[in-house]
């Protein structure tokens, strides 16, 4: 029998891993993605998936703890970064799930190497941070428009509402 939670938690890599696993991994087309994923939502759900498509492999950056509260101020996030990094490994869309402390992902996306490079469509392709450096090796990068009506700062405040 299959431990499913083993196999949910192998997918929440360090840094270092795609370094040691390099000349296996870019056998695939590796996409990457980041984002906070305070509060897993359709839209998230709907990007990752969409990403997924993209290439044989699906690589999420998560913004840890400090960096949240940097972005986003004192109050978030609402879930831990080991719980965000959980609820993201448990997609099926998704391979790996890596945490980074920085406010962005351009160190990440350097050590990634990744041939797609994917945000949500309220980005401007070349403000996409990381843009550069994977045109420059030869990736490209995408935009998938958001989901009309879901943003986890509507669901905080739709809460603080009721």
């Amino acid at each position: 029998m299959t431990d499913f939670l083993t196999h949910i938690r192998q997918k929440i890599v360090p840094r270092d891993y795609y370094a040691r696993h390099r000349e296996v991994l870019h056998r695939k087309k590796i996409v990457f993605t980041n984002g906070c994923f305070d509060i897993l939502h359709t839209g998230h759900v709907t990007c990752l998936a969409k990403a997924r498509q993209m290439g044989d492999l699906l690589v999420v950056g998560l913004n840890s703890d400090d960096s949240v509260r940097r972005l986003k101020g004192a109050e978030r996030p609402v879930n831990d970064e080991h719980s965000r990094a959980l609820l993201l490994a448990a997609l099926e869309a998704v391979d790996y799930v890596t945490i980074f402390e920085e406010d962005t992902p351009y160190n990440l996306i350097c050590q990634v190497k990744p041939d797609i490079l994917v945000k949500g469509g309220d980005y401007v392709l070349d403000n996409i941070v990381g843009a550069d450096f994977v045109r420059q090796h030869g990736g490209q990068v995408c935009t998938i428009p958001l989901v009309e009506g879901f943003s986890t700062t509507s669901i905080i405040d739709h809460l603080k509402q009721e």
